[in-house]
């Protein structure tokens, strides 16, 4: 393994877990037209939570406040708030990018669902509680690849370890 110049192994992959897969209806999308890109507002109707660490839903009202610049990548900022099984609420909130090629642009527009081998768009998902039943998630990075249609995304999230 070779060593970067601080000396730090440096890594050929990184080591992760499944944590839990988001599953997510979206109200149609608002589209605003600004100097800077497009905006483009996204908010949840409902959503499901499920995986071998954390299960529950996604509570209605959150959302994406996506930002698609004059390069055509789309800046991810989503705010949710997360319900466990047991009653726990917890906040979600997700940085990353939408990188769609004009293909999957196309797919979207037809109303089809863009599957995450189709595009680059990955995030990262902080979280944050005061139930100490869940405060591990105060402590986790996680990253997760996305699927998309016009009123649904999928998040499939991964723990780092």
């Amino acid at each position: 393994m070779a060593v970067a110049t601080t000396g730090i192994p440096l890594l050929d992959k990184l080591p992760v877990e499944h944590l839990c897969d988001f599953s997510i209806d979206l109200e149609p999308p608002q589209v605003i037209p600004t100097p800077r890109g497009n905006r483009v507002t996204y908010i949840v109707r409902k959503g499901v939570v499920e995986g071998p660490e954390l299960r529950g839903e996604i509570l209605p009202g959150g959302g994406d406040w996506l930002m698609f610049g004059n390069d055509g990548v789309g800046r991810l900022d989503v705010r949710a708030t997360l319900r466990t099984h047991d009653g726990a609420l917890v906040h979600v909130t997700t940085h990353g990018v939408a990188d769609l090629p004009p293909e999957a642009m196309e797919l979207w527009g037809n109303g089809e669902r863009i599957g995450w081998d189709r595009m680059y768009t990955r995030s990262t998902l902080l979280f944050e509680t005061g139930d100490e039943r869940y405060a591990w998630l105060n402590r986790v990075v996680t990253v997760a690849v996305n699927e998309l249609a016009q009123d649904h995304v999928d998040y499939r999230i991964y723990k780092v370890l």
